[in-house]
């Protein structure tokens, strides 16, 4: 337990990333889950717990399919492309339920949290049972998620997903009919009353989210942009709670994907979410891969975010994205896990510059600086937290601490260049989230037996 300071919790930082820079001997001082005091160069500071390392604020995991993670390890044993893992993971979601969700959805949010992740957006999409009926509780999966983070020590931006369609208006099938609602009014019923039940103390955000523009028509895509709101604008549904509600869609993963656009539309899936009004700055595009020069004008010009999940993106052999241009554009860039292939926001910092001196055959197109506030500021703004991801009087009191004695970590300088591109997830020795404690060094073990008894029960139901 830390000692107590004027009522609050005191820890004297050995090295902590503060006002864009990394700061030596930085007092933290919090009260009710929130920086009260920041003081660099403080010296000693009796009253205060030392924490050696280097200290960083929390990370955002902006992109998340928890169920995901069952499928780690086993979708590697033949050739493929996206499609034929998208049928993998099609089988995995119609085997949950409430409580086998709950479970996985918990293991997973720990393993996040252990890697330093303070806030997760969950792209949600698994409403109802196998055959699209709803459940006697037609909001149980997405209680379940926002149980498992509470029970997991993170908060969770609920982005709740529209999702209408096989392809560009044709009917769901499969699986797919426990994602929908079947129209777009049965989605606003029940994305709203599901906002209205979850969104009751402040580590939860009901965001929303539109599948990609396939999971839609044209008429139906223009009337969700109707309820979620014009740019700028917060709309019907998003007016639940006092934040801006975030938008958030997949956009051109696939070359397919915009073939199939332009074949129904003529258009691009950028120009199409362009001319529905939901491109703006509450809104995430999750990809973003397959671009054109317009595109790239539409998403900087308009400032909507970019969240890159490089990790997922060439596991699944999406390609590599367009980081750079679309940050030079205005496009502000967060990260994500997707598809938990690996849970490492480090790696995915440092994938980002990697995969552009890939693409380009050039170094240093991203500096550590820059990655890090993908990670943490802008990322937490992303998902409705803009009160995040910074140590600041005033601000959520996050904080994750790395070892820079460890071998990954020896030697490169306890900076931001040893964060982005030395540090791995388990070189984080302690996390606190809103002032608490939530992980310290050997909980891994704990969390892998918790993983693998959730992993296994719900392979062992095949």
């Amino acid at each position: 337990m830390s000692p107590a300071i004027e009522g609050g919790v005191g820890w004297l930082l050995e090295r902590a990333w503060v006002d864009g820079a990394v700061r030596d001997e930085v007092l933290v001082e919090v009260a009710d889950g929130r920086f009260s005091r920041v003081q660099v160069s403080a010296g000693a500071a009796p009253a205060a717990e030392r924490v050696p390392g280097l200290t960083l604020p929390g990370l955002a995991n902006c992109h998340s399919h928890a169920f995901h993670r069952a499928l780690r390890g086993r979708t590697q044993r033949e050739r493929g492309s996206f499609w034929t893992w998208r049928e993998q993971m099609y089988a995995v979601a119609a085997r949950l339920d409430p409580d086998s969700y709950f479970a996985l959805a918990r293991a997973t949010y720990r393993e996040m949290v252990a890697a330093g992740i303070s806030t997760v957006g969950e792209f949600h999409y698994l409403h109802h049972q196998p055959d699209g009926t709803p459940y006697d509780e037609p909001d149980a999966m997405g209680q379940a998620l926002v149980a498992a983070a509470r029970e997991a020590g993170l908060r969770i931006a609920l982005l709740d997903t529209a999702y209408l369609s096989s392809g560009f208006g044709s009917p769901v099938e499969g699986v797919q009919r426990r994602y929908s609602d079947g129209d777009v009014a049965g989605w606003v019923e029940r994305s709203t009353r599901l906002a209205r039940s979850v969104a009751t103390r402040d580590d939860v955000v009901a965001g929303r989210a539109l599948h990609s523009v396939r999971a839609a028509s044209a008429d139906q895509i223009a009337d969700l942009a109707g309820h979620i709101g014009q740019v700028g604008q917060v709309g019907q549904v998003g007016q639940v709670g006092q934040r801006a509600d975030p938008l958030h869609v997949h956009l051109s993963e696939q070359v397919a994907e915009n073939d199939a656009c332009l074949a129904a539309h003529g258009v691009t899936p950028t120009r199409l979410l362009h001319d529905a009004g939901l491109l703006g700055e509450r809104t995430t595009v999750v990809h973003a891969t397959h671009l054109t020069d317009d595109d790239i004008a539409r998403l900087g010009g308009t400032r909507t975010r970019a969240c890159f999940c490089p990790t997922t993106e060439r596991d699944l052999g999406d390609g590599i994205g367009p980081s750079r241009r679309l940050r030079d554009a205005g496009s502000p860039l967060t990260l994500g896990s997707d598809s938990h292939a690996v849970i490492d926001l480090f790696e995915e910092m440092r994938a980002v510059e990697l995969d552009e001196r890939l693409a380009t055959r050039r170094r240093g197109h991203w500096s550590a600086a820059e990655l890090l506030e993908a990670a943490t500021g802008t990322g937490q703004d992303s998902l409705g937290f803009p009160d995040a991801g910074r140590i600041a009087v005033g601000n959520r009191a996050d904080l994750v601490t790395l070892d820079t004695a460890s071998v990954r970590t020896a030697g490169t300088g306890g900076d931001e260049g040893t964060a982005v591109f030395a540090a791995a997830a388990e070189d984080v020795t302690r996390v606190v989230v809103d002032g608490r404690v939530v992980v310290r060094q050997g909980d891994r073990e704990q969390i892998g037996r918790e993983l693998a008894a959730a992993v296994d029960r719900l392979w062992e139901d095949t």
